[in-house]
C-alpha cells in the first residue's frame, strides 16, 4: 500500500520546479558555509579529512543505491552501471580526495564543472522526491561541485592553460572506452547512442550522430570558458606582483 502511495506522489523533476531549485539552493548555502568554515577554523589536516569525509558520503550513497537496485532484482547492466561520467566520478571521488594529486584536479575540474553543471541545470530524474534516485542524483551532482570548489577555494588549486587540453584528451579516452562498452552491452552510457529522455543541451545539437560531433566541437571552447576566470585571476596576480 505504501509503495502505491509513493507511486502517486513521486513525479519526474521538471526544470524550474521546487524539486529542482530547492536542493541547489540548500547545497549552495552548505558549500559556502563549509568552505568558509574550513578556511577560517580548520588546519590543513582537518581540511583534508573534512573534504575526504564528504567524498566518502557521496560514494557511499551511490554504491548503496546500486546495491539496493540489485537486491530489488531491478538491475539492468545496460542502463544501471555507475559508468555515466558523474556517477563514475562519485564512486572514485574518495580516491581523489585522499591523494589530492594536481593532475587529477586539472582533468576533473573541467569534467565536473562542464558536465555536472549541465546535469544540475537540466536534471534527468524520472522519480522525484522522495525516491532514492532523487537523493542519489543531487548528492552526486551537487556533491561533486562542492568538492571541486573546495579544492579551488580551500586548497587554492588552479588549472593551467594546458590543463584544458589534458582534460580534453582524457575525456576522449573515456569516450572510446564507453563506445566499446556500449557495443558489447548494447547500452547507451554517456548518451553516445541516444540522447537522454529529459530536456538537455543535446536537444539543440541535432539527431544522432550529429549531436555527438557538435558536442565534441564545443568541448574545448567550453573548457576554455571555464578556464577564463582563472586566466583573469592569474593576470591580476601578475599585475600586482609587478607593481
Amino acid at each position: 500500500m505504501f509503495s502505491n502511495i509513493l507511486s502517486i506522489i513521486i513525479e519526474p523533476v521538471t526544470i524550474g520546479s521546487f524539486q529542482h531549485l530547492f536542493p541547489i539552493g540548500l547545497t549552495f548555502i552548505f558549500a559556502v558555509i563549509f568552505i568558509r568554515y574550513s578556511n577560517t577554523r580548520l588546519a590543513l589536516k582537518q581540511q583534508q579529512r573534512a573534504v575526504h569525509f564528504l567524498a566518502c558520503i557521496i560514494s557511499f550513497v551511490v554504491i548503496s543505491f546500486h546495491i539496493n537496485k540489485i537486491l530489488e532484482s531491478n538491475y539492468n547492466f545496460k542502463t544501471d552501471l555507475p559508468l555515466y561520467l558523474c556517477s563514475l566520478l562519485a564512486v572514485i571521488c574518495p580516491i581523489i580526495t585522499h591523494y589530492r594529486k594536481y593532475w587529477m584536479f586539472e582533468i576533473l575540474i573541467f569534467w565536473i564543472i562542464g558536465g555536472t553543471l549541465q546535469g544540475v541545470i537540466t536534471p534527468d530524474i524520472q522519480d522525484g522526491f522522495p525516491s532514492f534516485d532523487y537523493f542519489r542524483y543531487w548528492t552526486v551532482h551537487l556533491g561533486l561541485l562542492t568538492i571541486i570548489f573546495y579544492f579551488i577555494f580551500v586548497f587554492k588549486m588552479k588549472p593551467k592553460f594546458k590543463s584544458v587540453f589534458k582534460s580534453f584528451l582524457a575525456l576522449q579516452v573515456y569516450v572510446v572506452l564507453m563506445m566499446i562498452l556500449n557495443f558489447l552491452l548494447n547500452a547507451n552510457y554517456f548518451y553516445l547512442n541516444e540522447k537522454p529522455k529529459s530536456a538537455s543541451l543535446l536537444d539543440y545539437f541535432g539527431d544522432w550522430p550529429y549531436y555527438i560531433l557538435v558536442g565534441q566541437l564545443i568541448i574545448i571552447p567550453l573548457f576554455l570558458l571555464i578556464y577564463f576566470p582563472f586566466y583573469l585571476s592569474k593576470r591580476k596576480d601578475n599585475h600586482f606582483a609587478n607593481n
